[in-house]
């Protein structure tokens, strides 16, 4: 057996395993030999390299086959062995941590990432002689990122053509009119959220359709005729090209996160804006929330929840006082129960409060978190995209008594709220709270449906993955109102 390691040229392979960050790509730095650790490593053998080369070969499994990882080869020894463990490095971080940086992608990232030892790593499969088996359990092992990845697998297998599924040759699809397109397009509303599944049969244009595709060019700006034309259809559009992307993206989002999340956590998808609440592993609520317009996007955050605050008042930024306040009277400021207090604009205690009657407070530096909110009916919206940047949670005191039920504070809770009073009520133990951002969801079946990308922050992770931009259709709306 050949090893591509021998003598002196080992220190090579030192220099190049201290040199290149677990998440660099092929051409990442080296290090000098003062600042190499001295630690013995394995060696590559003709076996190691074929298994990592196999592992590269195999990327598509993972969505990373529009990335290059060159592993070498024609030169000289030290040189073969340079490359070989840059790639392998390179190709380790892209599973492990994701071949992108979601903190360079976006101008605020702090959801908890994995940080496995990469170099510690490598050497111990090269010693031990099984490299594939390292890689193949650094991605994400859970059942919906297997799914994925068949999904992407699937996807790449059909003929490269961008072909729309739904044409848009023809005349616009009018109500009432009969089209053999309506099918695929009420399947896709389904998928979408807009249209119930009861009401997606037949190839004629019903009421219900009709008033489902004026929900939708609401949310995307458009005048909401229930006419499907050109622009109708670019929403209802993808083709598999498409699909292939969105669902590589979202595995890449999947490798940013840490293997074992925290058991008791409430995750926000800020895409499909709803709520999952996990208590000791168990999925144990989920519900619809509202979240940041585009342009005041609620940015992707880890960040816990340390307290329940009873009756909040709220002091409005700076921000809104500038803009959705600008010009208002002192009886406006009354009528809505608002006052200046230090200079700031507060808004008291009451049913008719921007936090309405329960404010679930965050620790972080961007002023974002959970409240309750006296516009309920944002949440029949099926794009929910509306606040400021804070989320408003659907039955938010339901949601706060289950919380409060859960921490052993029930009573304590009671008490706050029966004050009238702003009372703060401080958990035991804080709950981890993490802001993601997923354009493809799971049926009952497990099967992926990918969704729309309201804030358009899938192009971003599809370009860096070495993807064609995609069609960015974020939502539009001028629904939104003076609250966070």
């Amino acid at each position: 057996m050949k090893s591509y390691l021998g003598g002196s040229s080992a220190l090579a392979l030192v220099l190049v395993l201290s040199g290149c960050n677990s998440n660099e790509q092929a051409t990442g730095g080296q290090q000098t030999a003062a600042q190499a650790p001295s630690a013995q490593t394995g060696a590559w053998t003709d076996a190691a390299a074929g298994q990592l080369r196999k592992a590269i070969a195999d990327r598509a499994a993972h969505g990373l086959d529009q990335m290059s990882f060159a592993t070498g080869g024609g030169g000289s020894g030290a040189q073969d062995e340079a490359s070989l463990t840059k790639a392998a490095l390179a190709y380790a971080g892209a599973l492990a941590r994701g071949a992108t940086d979601p903190a360079k992608l976006y101008d605020i990232y702090t959801v908890a990432r994995p940080n496995p030892d990469l170099k510690q790593g490598l050497s111990a499969a090269l010693k031990s002689g099984d490299v594939a088996g390292w890689l193949n359990g650094l991605a994400p092992a859970d059942a919906n990122y297997r799914r994925l990845s068949q999904a992407y697998l699937a996807l790449r297998r059909q003929p490269a053509a961008p072909a729309a599924a739904i044409s848009d040759v023809g005349e616009p699809v009018k109500p009432g009119v009969t089209d053999p397109r309506l099918p695929a397009i009420a399947h896709q509303l389904v998928v979408l959220d807009y249209l119930k599944p009861e009401a997606a049969r037949g190839d004629h244009y019903t009421p219900a359709m009709v008033s489902a595709v004026k929900a939708m060019q609401a949310d995307y700006g458009m005048e909401p005729d229930g006419v499907i034309g050109s622009e109708a259809l670019a929403i209802l559009n993808l083709s598999d090209v498409d699909r292939a992307r969105a669902i590589a993206v979202d595995m890449e989002r999947l490798r940013w996160l840490e293997r074992t999340p925290q058991p008791t956590r409430i995750d926000v998808n800020l895409a499909a804006a709803r709520l999952s609440y996990w208590r000791d592993g168990k999925l144990v609520d989920t519900r619809k929330v509202v979240v940041g317009e585009p342009d005041k996007e609620t940015p992707q955050l880890g960040s816990p929840i340390f307290r329940l605050v009873a009756n909040p008042t709220w002091t409005i930024p700076r921000s809104i006082e500038r803009s959705e306040l600008a010009g208002k009277s002192g009886s406006y400021l009354r009528a809505h129960n608002m006052a200046r207090k230090n200079g700031w604009i507060v808004q008291q205690p009451g049913p008719k409060n921007s936090l309405g009657l329960v404010k679930f407070d965050m620790q972080n530096d961007h002023a974002i978190y959970l409240h309750d909110t006296p516009a309920k009916a944002m949440f029949a919206l099926t794009q929910r995209q509306r606040s400021h940047g804070c989320v408003r949670v659907y039955d938010a005191l339901g949601f706060a008594e289950i919380l409060a039920r859960d921490e052993g504070v029930s009573d304590e809770w009671h008490k706050a709220r029966a004050t009238g009073k702003e009372t703060f009520v401080k958990l035991p133990r804080q709950i981890p709270v993490r802001m993601l951002y997923q354009t493809v969801l799971f049926d009952e079946g497990g099967e992926p449906i990918v969704r729309n990308d309201p804030y358009g922050w899938d192009d971003r992770v599809g370009a860096a993955l070495g993807f064609k931009v995609g069609k960015a259709l974020r939502v539009r709306t001028d629904q939104s109102d003076v609250g966070p």
